[in-house]
């Protein structure tokens, strides 16, 4: 699965970033750098919660779980979005706030001492954003060609759209976390040089503030998207290609009470009640069931075929079997016209309720 290889990318790119940047964070004392290395080190845990969530769902149906596991994922997703939220966004604007209070007792080092190498921190802080920068980036590039891949394959053709609309809210959540974490940082850097070049240590912790606000606002959002699946949405899409196909059948005379749930982004159930057209469907049974009576008529030997009882007998199975027959081919032929514009409809249930003439109401 692509969405699994981009996880595991952002995984090890990002668990690389988290560790050089508390080292450098640490050493310099920027603000910035240590809400970047907090930044790293949640979206390395929330990814860790997304390839969970890519692992459980990949599970088959079984006994407790009859339509799979796929709404597993969205649960490992929303809470990754709330680790985001409270963990990464919380404690980023808890450490700014607390660097604010102490601006009068602390001020940034000029110089840093690295396994025995003393060197300028502005140089440190940037060589490590440099290297984070093309971490990320290789990251970013992953999941965005499969981001945009999944969107031409589904006929769309705005990004923008395609994340606000788009049915699969890992995917999402990698290539959100992932411009995060290049736009934070640009934001790391902007604070660090400014710092350097004015001496106000402000600029460090208004822009780590801003960090760790960006945060809270796309776990905020994840968390929207992946609730919204978890509430059994109902697709939209898959009912209108149920009502198209419906509308075309000649043997269909209307539908009621459909229903659908999206299970994941591969798997939708769809329910809905039919009423077949009467004179559709009887024109064509007549002929085959007495093709039918005479079959079992035949099988069952010249004498027997003779007696009455017989002959009501082959009469009344001839015409339970076609009936039955044809109104399982009328199912299956709706269900292959939906499945064939959308194979994510992976559950069909439909119900007969009977058999109507086409000028009733």
């Amino acid at each position: 699965m692509r969405a699994k290889r981009a996880v595991l990318t952002a995984i090890a790119s990002n668990f690389t970033v988290t560790v050089i940047k508390f080292i450098a964070g640490l050493a310099g004392g920027s603000a910035s750098m240590i809400n970047e290395a907090v930044h790293s080190l949640m979206d390395t845990l929330n990814q860790g919660f997304l390839f969970l969530g890519l692992r459980e769902s990949e599970k088959p149906a079984d006994q407790l779980y009859a339509f799979g596991h796929g709404q597993k994922k969205y649960l490992w997703n929303l809470w990754s979005a709330i680790g985001l939220f409270s963990i990464g966004a919380g404690l980023g604007l808890a450490h700014a706030w607390h660097s604010w209070e102490g601006l009068g007792n602390s001020h940034l080092a000029e110089t840093v001492s690295l396994f025995g190498v003393e060197m300028p921190a502005l140089w440190l802080n940037l060589g490590v954003l440099a290297v984070a920068f093309g971490l990320e980036g290789y990251s970013f590039l992953v999941a965005m060609t499969e981001f945009l891949r999944r969107m031409r394959s589904e006929g769309e053709s705005s990004p923008l759209a395609y994340l606000a609309d788009g049915d699969d809210p890992t995917l999402i959540a990698i290539v959100l976390e992932d411009s995060a974490a290049m736009l934070g940082l640009v934001l790391a850097a902007l604070g660090i040089i400014l710092t350097s070049i004015t001496g106000h240590a402000e600029y460090d912790i208004v822009f780590s503030a801003l960090i760790a606000l960006m945060l809270g606002g796309i776990a905020f959002y994840l968390g929207f998207v992946n609730m919204r699946f978890l509430a059994d949405i109902r697709d939209a899409e898959a009912e209108a290609v149920f009502r198209e196909v419906v509308k075309k059948h000649p043997e269909v005379e209307r539908y009621h009470d459909l229903r659908s749930i999206i299970i994941d982004e591969a798997h939708t159930v769809l329910i809905a009640e039919i009423e077949l057209r009467e004179e559709a469907i009887v024109a064509d049974l007549y002929d085959r069931i007495q093709t039918r009576c005479r079959e079992i008529l035949d099988q069952a030997g010249k004498a027997r075929a003779r007696s009455e009882p017989m002959q009501h007998y082959a009469s009344a199975r001839s015409s339970v079997e076609v009936v039955i027959a044809r109104t399982e081919e009328i199912i299956d032929e709706i269900e292959s016209a939906v499945r064939g514009q959308l194979p994510r409809v992976s559950h069909i249930t439909l119900e007969v309720e009977g058999v109507v003439a086409h000028d009733s109401a």
